[in-house]
């Protein structure tokens, strides 16, 4: 009997697993029975959701972590091989913006902020980059590896506002291709790389761009829902579904793809 969507025992690092989505990804994960490692900025948050995984019966860690710092993801590769033995599936879901890199209505291009910019690129992109290259190193030595990147709606096409973390995103979806390939050719077919591409979202990075003060929407939240032909924001559990497809042996002939899960966002024009 084929057990494709099996993840029971499966070790799962994920960065940035202290946001809302990346909360909604620990929780479920574990409940399937994986081990999760969870790896964010926020100690306080990352203790308080690992209580609450272990009290719902998961196995789960926190560890502090600096996403573009080699040597604290070296470390943080280290105590998780300490624990666990392994690591099967990294999740790259660590990112964020910055009021600087991005270009508000009554602003030009030339009120972007280079250093906001290259700060984001750096969170985004790098943050990226750095632990693929740091967990891969670990995956190498079992033969078997799966990395799984957090792109974004404003990778696949330029959006208002949002300059530098789409530039950072669009780099993230191209080097989640080029590893693909790097990793299979150089190591075997058991090597994955792919991204999930969530649409709209709203998180705590994104709540004052797409709400008002008084939770109902802005213009920009109402444009969003108005090109969206499922006419609502995503859930967190809507991604939950394509996520478990890609940790999964479900996905084990699919490597440099983009997962995208938007309500139809990017199908839609007028």
């Amino acid at each position: 009997m084929y057990e494709l969507f099996n993840i029971k025992d499966k070790v799962i690092v994920i960065t940035g697993g202290t946001g809302v989505l990346g909360t909604s990804m620990v929780e479920y994960l574990a409940a399937h029975g994986a081990k999760v490692a969870v790896l964010a900025r926020n100690k306080q948050k990352g203790d308080e959701l690992i209580q609450k995984v272990k009290a719902d019966g998961g196995d789960a860690i926190f560890l502090q972590t600096d996403v573009t710092d080699e040597k604290v993801l070296d470390q943080n590769a280290k105590d998780i091989i300490g624990k666990y033995g392994k690591v099967d599936v990294l999740i790259n879901g660590a990112g964020g913006n910055m009021p600087g890199a991005t270009i508000g209505p009554e602003n030009t291009i030339f009120d972007l902020k280079v250093d906001d910019f290259r700060k984001v690129v750096d969170l985004n992109l790098m943050g990226t980059v750095v632990p693929s290259l740091i967990f891969a190193k670990y995956m190498v030595k079992e033969n078997r590896g799966n990395i799984v990147n957090v792109s974004s709606a404003s990778a696949l096409r330029p959006l208002t506002r949002v300059a530098g973390y789409g530039a950072a995103k669009a780099a993230v979806t191209n080097f989640t291709k080029y590893l693909s390939g790097e990793l299979a050719i150089k190591f075997g077919e058991d090597f994955r790389v792919n991204a999930l591409c969530p649409g709209f979202f709203i998180t705590e990075q994104n709540r004052t761009l797409l709400t008002n003060p008084d939770g109902t929407f802005s213009n920009r939240g109402n444009t969003i829902i108005a090109h969206t032909p499922f006419r609502r924001f995503g859930a967190p559990e809507d991604l939950l579904g394509t996520l478990h497809y890609l940790v999964s042996d479900a996905s084990k002939f699919v490597t440099g793809t983009v997962a995208i899960v938007d309500g139809g966002f990017d199908a839609f024009s007028i």
